[in-house]
């Protein structure tokens, strides 16, 4: 295990210029890390989705990584009964089910949560499982809009808990190898990436508000959000296209390829200037209520003049690149290009059309040295967490949140210049706009009752 720790940090710190900042130790928080063979008691909030994922895949670890899923939360009720069978299936186990993600909190025996929430209860969620002791895997992207980000990673740090954001590329061997061959100068001094989310989407419809389904517990799930009455075209899975609980596909699966194009840059900052524009497209108001982007594009430059370029597609469209991208990344420098498909990887030099590097198989595994046993069925990621959370070390996390945020915050600076039409000047030292106060108010939001991002976390 040293070994492999030693391979990671090599790959994901020295060749990517990660700082995590570093953390005091008190005795009490000594006390708290798990010893290396100790259970690791976990809790998934958020069922529906990528969170059913999750229960997948910590039902997975429980002989590997001695895991155990104590209960699952959602505000939907209706969901616990398939779930519950799901978890017994798998391990032959009866999860607890609860609505309520502060009682989750507040139980002792619960050592970590994963949170697979819609996007607008990421950053509470996050704050108040750390603030209540426990470590957290957190669903991309980190935060809805950027301020919030950064009070996630004032929680982890004040809480001492361990924060993996879930950018899974950050854990696939292949896509490991190929930035740190960007990063070891493979096609010279890298000064462009682009990042493609080419998803055609259809229109989800339109319907009347009503009265929320009585299983579902509506003002818990608008949480953070301003209220409004409920819409079934609005819930479940179509939060993603209202600017109230999501981020638009840019912010939905855009985030990985973001996080992939920044990774390849070897930027651990923010852009200085950012460029959106876009619309709706083959879908009226009339027949739908989405209000984000299917189509948009975004440019960002950062300090030293390199650019990130990112394209959302939401309708018909061709891949790009010889890989035919259509979720994936491609990157330029001054002695060749490279293109990043899923856990495939090609490197051209200059002109020539056959690759001289890449990846010769598909493969998702860690690298492994002799004492290591892979990680079941694509767990690698969440295997991570867990690795992290008994060694106590943020630096073992190939994510952590402020990672995360600087991927987080790129479709979240986009969604404001889209907003606001115009290219937008950031001070990235004081995460504000320079002289915009318009776009300033967009870096937060007004939140809403009780479900306030603290200022003081």
């Amino acid at each position: 295990m040293k070994e492999r720790r030693e391979f990671l940090k090599k790959s994901l710190m020295g060749s990517t210029g990660i700082a995590v900042g570093g953390l005091g130790m008190s005795a009490k928080s000594y006390a708290s890390i798990p010893g290396a063979n100790d259970r690791i008691t976990m809790a998934v909030i958020g069922i529906r989705g990528q969170g059913n994922g999750h229960i997948g895949k910590w039902c997975a670890l429980k002989e590997h990584a001695n895991v155990r899923l104590k209960t699952i939360c959602d505000v939907d009720e209706a969901l616990f009964a398939e779930r519950v069978q799901k978890v017994q299936d798998a391990i032959g186990e009866k999860v607890e089910t609860e609505w309520d993600m502060l009682k989750v909190f507040n139980d002792q025996e619960i050592d970590a949560v994963s949170i697979a929430t819609p996007n607008h209860w990421h950053a509470l969620a996050t704050i108040w499982a750390a603030q209540a002791g426990k470590h957290v895997y957190c669903e991309k992207p980190a935060c809805h809009n950027v301020w919030e980000g950064r009070q996630m990673i004032k929680a982890a740090r004040k809480y001492n808990v361990r924060v993996q954001i879930g950018f899974q590329n950050r854990s696939i061997a292949n896509v490991m190898e190929a930035m740190k061959f960007l990063h070891d100068g493979g096609i010279g001094d890298v000064y462009m990436a682009k990042g493609n989310c080419y998803k055609p989407r259809d229109s989800f419809g339109i319907s009347p508000d009503s009265a929320p389904p009585a299983a579902l517990h509506y003002d818990r799930w608008l949480g953070p959000a301003n209220y409004r009455a409920y819409n079934e075209k609005k819930g479940h899975y179509n939060w993603h296209w209202h600017w109230a609980t999501g981020n638009g596909d840019t912010g939905n699966q855009g985030p990985h390829q973001f996080d992939v194009a920044r990774w390849g840059l070897n930027k651990n900052e923010h852009p200085v200037s950012i460029y959106s524009t876009g619309g709706i497209y083959g879908v009226t108001p009339e027949e739908c209520s989405q209000e984000t982007p299917n189509t948009q594009t975004a440019l960002f430059t950062y300090e030293d003049g390199k650019v990130l370029e990112f394209e959302t597609r939401g309708r018909y469209t061709n891949g790009e690149s010889s890989l035919s991208i259509k979720i994936g990344n491609m990157f330029y420098g001054t002695d060749g290009y490279m293109e990043v498909n899923g856990s495939t990887w090609k490197a051209f030099r200059q002109r020539e059309k056959v690759p001289f590097a890449g990846s010769p198989e598909k493969t998702s595994e860690v690298p492994k040295d002799p004492t290591f046993r892979a990680a079941p069925g694509g767990t690698e990621h969440y295997s991570n967490f867990i690795d992290a959370i008994r060694s106590g070390s943020d630096y073992d996390l190939h994510c952590d949140v402020r990672e995360g945020f600087y991927s987080s915050a790129l479709p979240a600076l986009a969604n404001i210049s889209y907003l606001v039409k115009r290219e937008l000047h950031f001070k990235g030292k004081y995460e504000k706009f320079a002289n915009d106060h318009e776009a300033d108010l967009m870096l937060t939001r007004s939140y809403r009752g009780k479900y306030v991002v603290p200022e003081n976390v």
